[in-house]
């Protein structure tokens, strides 16, 4: 199981960015993905979840309104569109599935929201 992030940088408040993590390894299509993040000193949390077929989806409280998850399943792709991003955005943001109680995380995208 392969999970790579990428499309992180840094972005002036209000800006957008697009994060992108391409899975390899295992069936994509069979399992729902996961967004979380972790800012410097803090715990890792949830950011947005997205089901195995892209039906469903769910958002962190403060995610809600700026932030949606997609996936391409023939890509084998699961994307952030990350909109109107605050200096609290700054995190690092892994991909993250879910196999018979494991969990599997990609290497992490750095995202900085600063001017």
């Amino acid at each position: 199981v392969q999970l790579v992030e990428s499309g992180g940088g840094l972005v002036q408040p209000g800006g957008s960015l697009r994060l992108s993590c391409v899975a390899s390894g295992f069936t994509f299509s069979s399992y729902a993905t996961r967004w979380y993040r972790q800012a410097p000193g803090k715990e890792r949390e949830l950011v947005a979840y997205i089901s195995n077929a892209g039906a469903m989806k769910n958002y962190a409280g403060s995610m809600k309104g700026r932030f949606t998850i997609s996936r391409d399943n023939v890509k084998k792709t699961v994307y952030l569109q990350m909109n109107s991003l605050k200096p609290e955005d700054t995190a690092v943001y892994y991909c993250n599935t879910r196999m018979s109680r494991n969990d599997y995380w990609g290497q992490g995208t750095q995202v900085t929201v600063s001017s």
